[in-house]
């Protein structure tokens, strides 16, 4: 049964690493829409369609209204924080280890 254990405690862990990698890309890109980067960057191109991608059903929902302002990728990284970060990888440690 530890194999089993052991096995949820790594995907705790790798969907933790993901869900910060994802933090990451959203915050890159917020910072990036502040500046005018070179847009046939490769790079770019992929964290720019990460994270519509991640915003898009956000964004449906909460359409920008004040002022042009999009807080669709301030609301993912609430989401990514709380339910991801905050509860689901803790609760996989926590499966994992009563695994064990």
């Amino acid at each position: 049964m530890f194999v089993m254990g052991n096995f949820v405690g790594m995907l705790a862990n790798l969907l933790g690493w993901a869900l910060q990698a994802l933090q990451l890309v959203l915050v890159v890109n917020a910072v990036l829409s502040w500046f005018q980067p070179r847009p046939d960057h490769p790079i770019l191109d992929v964290i720019e369609n990460i994270s519509h991608t991640v915003c898009g059903p956000v964004r449906r929902l909460f359409p920008t209204a004040m002022g042009g302002i999009d807080f669709a990728p301030l609301l993912v990284l609430l989401i990514i924080q709380f339910v991801g970060l905050g509860f689901l990888v803790p609760t996989l440690h926590e499966i994992a280890y009563r695994m064990r």
